[in-house]
């Protein structure tokens, strides 16, 4: 994941870094490979009749932003209740994508088409290069209507994309023919 920490109207002290870092491992373990980018603003202002300060967390996961905005006096409470507010976002992203990909698993995507790059035969897995050059990951349990032996690297599939623990997995492949 990658974190960028902005300060704006106040200089970043040392402890926020050491809780931006701490809420940031806590994504990591939680959320692995599902959040792309994580930007923390911090920002000191003397308007706002509520405090001193204005925090926001913009999340870039696959297909979507997640943006929590929270204002107050303290910045290490804010940034606790902010990255509490984000997790359950990104909890919430994830059973909805879950459901979608349930109620659409028999339904055909020919939108997702690839090429076998890489096959393990003997581990059980493969991978797909995607038309805009990604790889996505599949298991020979995802195989619909042929088995490992029959696949060649070079052969054209189509394939239900899932987001997996360790990236982009393919839910079912079947031969394109």
């Amino acid at each position: 994941m990658e974190l960028k920490v902005e300060a704006r109207n106040v200089d970043l002290r040392k402890g926020w870094q050491e809780k931006i870092e701490e809420e940031k491992e806590k994504l990591i373990r939680h959320y692995a490979n599902f959040v792309l980018h994580l930007r923390v603003s911090i920002e000191g202002t003397t308007h706002h009749k509520e405090g001193g300060f204005e925090l926001k967390l913009v999340a870039s996961v696959p297909n979507d932003t997640v943006v929590v905005s929270r204002k107050g006096e303290g910045v290490r409470p804010l940034l606790r209740e902010a990255f509490d507010v984000l997790a359950l976002q990104l909890k919430e992203l994830q059973r909805k994508k879950r459901k979608a990909q349930k109620a659409g698993d028999d339904v055909v995507d020919t939108s997702n088409m690839g090429v076998i790059r890489k096959l393990s035969p003997f581990e059980s897995y493969g991978f797909i290069v995607t038309l805009d050059q990604r790889e996505v990951y599949f298991h020979e349990n995802a195989l619909k209507d042929v088995v490992m032996d029959q696949l060649t690297e070079g052969d054209e599939v189509t394939y239900g994309e899932t987001f997996g623990d360790h990236g982009p997995q393919a839910s079912w492949v079947r031969l394109s023919r």
